[in-house]
């Protein structure tokens, strides 16, 4: 009772209320909900402090920014999703702050837009190398269809396309990712596909600020062969892993496509089935058959692999150390 108690204190403010609903609509730094309302950042930190302390706002850091979405989870979430939903849409001052928040998102979707536009050429022609892109997000929603999760971690998320098309299969989406223009086209996709149980964070695929036994479902897509590191990082989603939770990973199969590695940053030339095994049994996880889709030169693999159950579970704090994982730390050159 204290903690609603907490709660209602902290929304009874009319300020305080007009940033619940705000929040409610999307991922906003300070500087953001200080032009939409109005008021000086020290008023609005202050405000803004107040219901983070009262679990109506989750607050979480990316570099020198801040982001402030509604609290998702305990009691006073609940009372603060009931809040925005007894707030008239139509009352002036919502109205106003709602349309000064569409001019942002107006805003961020035209930079995720340009930023893309000097980008997709590259993209573009990696893609043209290997089979449909649609043939894999298919596979990719038949794998996770089956595994049935309901928290979901896409590493190195880039556009979010992997969110786009899984979140809408789990409860809750995340995806991490070390490039904030790339998180910032991100959010303009998930606000435009109206994915409110996913979100974006920045973030190093090595350390990942997440809790042990977080996600039921890890999902890396075409990032690895970016990696200098492919089995610390596979190490690390492993540990956010639940029991009996799946790790999926998209890459290419081994190739002499020279090219990729000289002019698009590519620093491993695709993985061998075996290399892939040896870095998730290290890690704790047990390897299923891989999935091959053969394209023209290049062949997308999709290798999927099982957290052991926790009696039978590789302490994750020595992988982590690399203590008893001499294999991570060489990378299998």
């Amino acid at each position: 009772m204290e903690q609603l108690l907490t709660a209602l204190r902290a929304v009874a403010e009319p300020t305080r209320l007009r940033l619940i609903v705000l929040c409610a609509r999307g991922e906003l730094t300070v500087s953001e909900l200080t032009q939409i309302l109005g008021q000086s950042q020290p008023r609005v930190s202050r405000h803004l402090k107040l219901l983070c302390e009262a679990g109506l706002l989750d607050r979480f850091r990316e570099g020198s920014w801040v982001f402030y979405r509604l609290s998702r989870s305990g009691p006073a979430a609940a009372l603060a999703r009931q809040l925005v939903a007894a707030c008239d849409d139509a009352d002036p001052t919502i109205v106003l702050d709602l349309q000064r928040l569409n001019a942002i998102k107006r805003q961020r979707a035209d930079l995720a837009s340009a930023y893309f536009r000097e980008n997709a050429d590259q993209w573009h022609r990696i893609r043209s190398l290997y089979i449909d892109e649609r043939e894999v997000e298919a596979a990719l929603v038949e794998i996770i269809a089956a595994a049935d999760p309901r928290d979901l971690l896409d590493i190195g998320t880039g556009t979010g396309r992997m969110l786009e098309i899984l979140a809408p299969r789990v409860e809750r989406a995340l995806g991490i990712d070390q490039s904030r223009e790339m998180l910032s086209v991100a959010r303009v996709n998930l606000e435009r596909a109206g994915l409110e149980n996913g979100s974006v964070r920045l973030g190093d695929m090595y350390q990942l600020a997440l809790p042990d036994a977080s996600f039921d479902a890890v999902v890396i897509h075409q990032v690895l062969h970016y990696a200098d590191r492919p089995g610390a990082a596979i190490a690390e989603a492993a540990r956010v892993l639940r029991p009996g939770g799946i790790l999926v990973l998209v890459d290419f199969a081994p190739h002499a496509l020279e090219f990729l590695r000289n002019e698009h940053a590519h620093r491993r030339l695709g993985f061998s089935d075996a290399e892939m095994a040896e870095w998730c049994r290290a890690a704790g996880l047990d390897p299923a058959a891989p999935r091959r889709l053969p394209g023209d030169p290049l062949t997308v693999v999709i290798w999927t692999a099982q957290r052991r159950a926790a009696a039978n579970s590789r302490p994750m704090g020595a992988v982590r150390q690399g203590t008893s994982a001499a294999l991570l730390e060489e990378e299998l050159h």
